[in-house]
C-alpha cells in the first residue's frame, strides 16, 4: 500500500534526516517505527503524509507517486487518505471540541447537518462526545488526545499516522490509547506509529517493528 524507494531527506544542504531507505507497508498493518528523537522516524511520517517531499527517491501510496505533488494536490491527498495524530495534538485551544474535530471537513463544503452527524459519530466512537462544547484548553491531556484521534478519523482515512502519541500521557492513558489502536486495526486501517515508548515494542497487535538510527534502517 505504501512504498518508499531509495528515499533520502536532506535539510540545509548537509543534515541527513533519512539516508537512502527502502520501506514497504502493507494494507491493514500496524507498524512501529522505533528510534530516539532525531533518528528520522517522524520524517518518514511527514513524507507519507505529503507534508514534506524527499530530496531523493519516491514515495508511492496506492500506486500513486505523491513525492512531487504540488501543495494543493498534496493537501487533497492528505484530506482523503491520511489521519494524523500529532505529538502535541495540534488542536486550536480557543475552539470547542466539536469545532476542532470539524476542521478537516470545511474544505469539502458539505451540508452543515452532514458535518454535525460525522462529528457526533467520531466523538461518540472515541468517548469524548460529552465534552463536545467544551473549549479544548480546558481538557486534560488524555481528553485532548481523544479529540485529536477523533479529528484524525472524521474522514475515515485508510492510513493513520501517529507521532509519539503517548509522549504526554501517563501509563493508564497510554494503555487506553493502545485499546483504541486495537479497534482501529480491527477495521483494517493501516497504522504507522513513530515512538520510543517501550509499551509498543511487544504488543500483540504490532505486525512489525522497524528500527531507525541516524536516518538509517537497522
Amino acid at each position: 500500500m505504501i512504498t518508499l524507494e531509495n528515499v533520502s531527506k536532506i535539510y540545509d544542504g548537509n543534515i541527513i534526516a533519512l539516508n537512502a531507505i527502502d520501506l514497504n507497508f502493507k494494507e491493514g498493518e500496524l507498524i512501529v517505527l522505533k528510534g530516539v528523537s532525531g533518528s528520522g522516524k517522524s520524517t518518514i511520517l511527514s513524507l507519507i503524509a505529503g507534508l514534506s517531499k524527499p530530496t531523493i527517491g519516491e514515495v508511492i501510496v496506492d500506486g500513486k507517486k505523491i513525492s512531487k505533488l504540488p501543495d494543493h494536490f498534496a493537501a487533497s491527498y492528505r484530506r482523503d487518505n491520511i489521519g494524523i495524530v500529532f505529538q502535541k495534538y495540534n488542536l486550536i485551544p480557543t475552539l470547542s471540541v466539536s469545532e476542532n474535530v470539524l476542521l478537516p471537513l470545511f474544505p469539502l463544503n458539505l451540508p452543515r447537518e452532514i458535518m454535525k452527524q460525522k462529528a457526533q459519530r467520531v466523538l461518540e466512537k472515541f468517548t469524548i462526545a460529552h465534552k463536545s462544547n467544551v473549549m479544548v484548553k480546558n481538557l486534560s491531556g488524555g481528553e485532548q488526545q481523544r479529540v485529536a484521534i477523533a479529528r484524525a478519523n472524521i474522514n475515515d482515512p485508510k492510513i493513520i499516522l501517529a507521532d509519539e502519541p503517548t509522549a504526554n500521557l501517563d501509563e493508564k492513558l497510554s494503555l487506553e490509547f493502545i485499546e483504541i489502536l486495537r479497534e482501529l486495526k480491527s477495521q483494517k486501517r493501516t497504522i504507522i506509529i513513530a515512538t520510543h515508548d517501550p509499551l509498543f515494542f511487544d504488543l500483540d497487535i504490532v505486525d512489525r517493528t522497524i528500527n531507525i538510527e541516524h536516518g538509517n534502517l537497522i
